[in-house]
């Protein structure tokens, strides 16, 4: 098992006992607080004391080690055990946990989660009472780690929580925070992304280009806002279909129309859509309950950072694509056949996002 200081701590404490074979009947575990409120946890137990809490068979006494195999087959039930008997909260509100792991690790399981405490106020708090609700004389010795500073603390059966910190983060660190995440996500969505692309394919002039992004800026601002405030939420098996819809239309409209100057109607209509989109993830990462409005402000502010890079990288290229495919004009114009091949591929994208989510929902 791992922190064999903490194990030697223990044993100079005295509070392991000569229980029965192969028991070590400790918990070891690091707690470790970031300046961002996450909190990740690894617990160490021995593999005969995980049999014992659950009725596994994953150590092997002969061996003095766990079989990695028998591990995986109860990692569910581990799991179980520890999820019932381990809590991370901050203000008295469980944080938002990870993917957790267990792995064998020598004679013993090591489990691994973290568990986001952005969106919570008031002091975080780990609370543990795994193997001292089976044995009151078990111990668990917890390294909790906070900036450059470390310290110890011994839990037992009457003593079952840490408290990590006091300080919730600034509102500036908050805001940057969702300023990053607003970014983020319009550069990973895809489906935004194709959607910016196709309804910008036939614009040669800045003006048109300002109005569109503009009218969908202030169209998903306002369907973002409502629907992260709880004041109009639409079913993401609904918008999700919508706006893949949304991309196939405008790719197909590229075929009959090039009047990019009436477009920002367009862009207005179903940016009004993309804003329940993104209301969606605001909502899977939550906003922090003294900061709902700046939160919210600065992960929109984020989204828009973010879209208006990915027209100032798109509009150069379709510059440079122009004087590649168009030759021997001073001005050269859009070539229908490069607009027609890019809308062809973004309306397939499109309509392939459109039938697997239909589906899926």
């Amino acid at each position: 098992m791992k922190w064999p200081l903490l194990l030697w701590l223990a044993v100079l404490l005295g509070i392991g006992r000569p229980a029965e074979a192969h028991q070590v009947n400790l918990v070891t575990a690091r707690v470790a607080l970031t300046a961002d409120r996450t909190v990740s946890v690894e617990i160490g137990l021995k593999g005969s004391d995980v049999d014992r809490l659950i009725g596994t068979r994953t150590y092997d006494a002969k061996q003095d080690a766990v079989d990695p195999v028998a591990v995986e087959a109860a990692g569910a039930a581990i799991l179980a055990y520890l999820d019932t008997h381990m809590a991370v909260t901050g203000g008295g509100a469980a944080c938002v946990p990870g993917n957790a792991a267990i792995l064998p690790d020598g004679d013993g399981i090591i489990y691994r989660n973290s568990f986001a405490c952005a969106n919570t106020a008031g002091d975080i708090v780990y609370r543990s009472t795994v193997l001292t609700e089976k044995d009151k004389a078990a111990r668990q010795v917890v390294l909790v780690a906070q900036g450059r500073s470390e310290t110890q603390a011994l839990l037992d059966a009457d003593n079952i929580t840490v408290t990590l910190s006091t300080e919730p983060p600034s509102l500036s660190s908050t805001m940057w925070r969702y300023l990053l995440t607003g970014i983020e996500h319009i550069f990973l969505g895809y489906d935004h992304v194709a959607f910016l692309a196709a309804i910008v394919l036939w614009a040669r002039r800045l003006m048109p280009v300002v109005k569109i992004v503009t009218a969908f800026t202030v169209a998903h601002s306002l369907t973002l806002s409502l629907a992260a405030l709880n004041v109009l939420v639409v079913p993401s098996r609904i918008v999700e279909p919508a706006i893949a819809a949304s991309i196939v239309f405008v790719a197909i409209e590229n075929f009959f129309s090039r009047d990019v100057d009436k477009r920002w109607r367009l862009a207005f209509l179903f940016g009004l859509i993309h804003g329940f989109g993104f209301a969606g993830v605001l909502r899977e990462i939550g906003l922090p309950p003294g900061a709902i409005v700046p939160a919210l402000a600065a992960f929109n502010l984020g989204v828009e950072i973010g879209q208006i890079a990915i027209v100032a990288l798109i509009l150069p290229v379709l510059g440079l694509l122009d004087r590649v495919t168009v030759v021997g004009r001073d001005e050269p114009a859009r070539a229908a056949r490069l607009v027609y091949a890019m809308s062809a591929v973004i309306g397939l994208l499109g309509g392939y996002w459109l039938l697997t989510r239909v589906f899926e929902a």
